[in-house]
């Protein structure tokens, strides 16, 4: 699975790297957690870099509560009804530039960092919703009941990141991983069709490196640059 990354290049560098401009102010994030609003780019809108929310509400859910899937399975997206509109046509470019597993360690979780060789920027592979209070959906929010829903009348808009088999790098630290992108695959996930992208959602094939480190990245509250330190396994 994948249950945290990190993004801290500088945004100029995140910008160049995938060809897209910030819609609103970047900050570093080194602690990157399911249900934080963060940062995508849309086959609709590929020259912008919006937040959304991690945490897929499939558009069907009776509440913005339910569901909220921060992973999903390459091998069974045409299957699942959760994913299955999503896969067809709202793909998204996830921008990382580490992701964290645990391992069991001596009756404990050892939590460690895996990156490209250089820190170097990747895209993962994502799938995006927009979910819409009921009332909106049928045309009654005006006359339905006012005052404070919770959030439940709002709109919000939320994604998945797409998992498969792990790659040698991984496999000794968790059973899958992330689906990470080449840069010419970026394009072609985007905007293909799903005979053609399906193709993509191999193990990562190029180097990565591992190392342990500290049990601070177990609280999505501790998000500084001490979280990518390494300790002693």
């Amino acid at each position: 699975m994948c249950g945290r990354y990190s993004l801290f290049a500088h945004p100029a560098d995140i910008e160049a790297r995938f060809d897209a401009a910030f819609d609103f102010e970047f900050e570093a994030r080194y602690n990157a957690a399911p249900s934080q609003s963060l940062p995508v780019i849309t086959g609709e809108d590929p020259d912008t870099i919006q937040r959304m929310e991690w945490g897929l509400v499939p558009s069907f859910a009776e509440s913005r509560n339910d569901h909220g899937y921060i992973n999903a399975r390459a091998e069974t997206l045409s299957e699942k009804r959760s994913f299955a509109d999503a896969y067809e046509s709202r793909r998204c470019l996830v921008p990382a530039d580490g992701m964290y597993e645990w391992v069991e360690q001596n009756g404990s979780k050892q939590p460690y960092r895996v990156a490209l060789p250089d820190d170097d920027l990747f895209a993962m592979a994502g799938l995006y919703e927009r979910w819409e209070p009921p009332q909106r959906q049928t045309g009654l929010g005006e006359f339905g009941a006012s005052g404070d829903q919770g959030g439940q009348d709002e709109v919000v808009e939320t994604f998945t990141i797409v998992t498969t088999e792990p790659n040698d790098t991984v496999a000794d630290l968790h059973h899958r991983m992330a689906v990470i992108l080449s840069p010419d695959e970026e394009s072609q996930w985007l905007t293909g069709d799903t005979d053609t992208v399906a193709d993509l959602l191999d193990p990562y094939g190029d180097p990565m490196r591992t190392y342990p480190i500290s049990t601070a990245v177990n609280s999505p509250s501790n998000d500084s640059p001490d979280i990518i330190e390494p300790v002693d396994g």
